[in-house]
């Protein structure tokens, strides 16, 4: 299932904020109106690929704040393992220093909804609803602008890590979208032109490039 150009699914649940306070009822609605979100979803606390992740968006967390981004982590564990995790020392196997929201899937509804759940539900032969393989998250990833609409999303199997760079070349290119009107060609940078989204537009930028 596509989100792109569709409303991003709501929900309100636990979450760690600010890497120490665990709140109730965290919302992307807050940002709605206000705010570009990168949403990310990553399989589990306390392993090997994930605190890659996490580290890696909190050193570019000034990058994505100074485009008016809020980036914002959920994976399927408790706000309390999520809490113990950012408790830790990066040394220690820990992500103390992450500062954006983890939400806590504790149900699974988010990553159901968002379509990134591993696994699914079926019926044994007994009538006994059992889950086939781990109820977990892949690592999806969602951009969302300011109007609550999915814009772009990437969804990664659990051993592939992502570059967020990518995720920050594609807040800038919505943006240039969205400030100039002209679309960015493939492997556009912060900095280069655009093309207008006509035949035009288009010979005269595949002559210049």
């Amino acid at each position: 299932m596509s989100l792109v150009g569709k409303k991003a699914p709501h929900f309100k649940a636990s979450a760690v904020v600010d890497g120490k306070n665990i709140v109730e009822g965290f919302s992307l609605d807050q940002y709605v109106g206000k705010k570009y979100v990168v949403l990310f979803f990553y399989p589990k606390d306390f392993t090997f690929v994930c605190p890659t992740e996490l580290f890696a968006f909190q050193e570019k967390l000034a990058e994505f704040e100074a485009r008016n981004v809020a980036v914002v982590a959920c994976s399927t564990d408790t706000e309390q393992s999520h809490w113990g995790w950012l408790m830790m020392n990066k040394n220690d196997g820990g992500i103390k220093g992450v500062t954006y929201p983890i939400v806590a899937d504790t149900n699974k509804t988010i990553s159901y909804n968002y379509d990134v759940l591993t696994g699914d539900w079926e019926y044994n032969e007994n009538g006994e609803l059992e889950a086939a393989g781990d109820l977990i998250a892949y690592r999806g990833l969602f951009l969302i602008d300011k109007e609550g609409l999915v814009r772009h999303q990437l969804i990664n199997d659990l051993p592939l890590g992502r570059n967020v760079d990518e995720a920050l070349r594609m807040v800038d290119a919505l943006q240039f979208f969205e400030e100039n009107g002209e679309v960015c060609p493939a492997n556009w940078q912060k900095g280069k032109s655009g093309l207008k989204d006509t035949h035009e537009g288009i010979a005269e930028y595949l002559s210049n490039n």
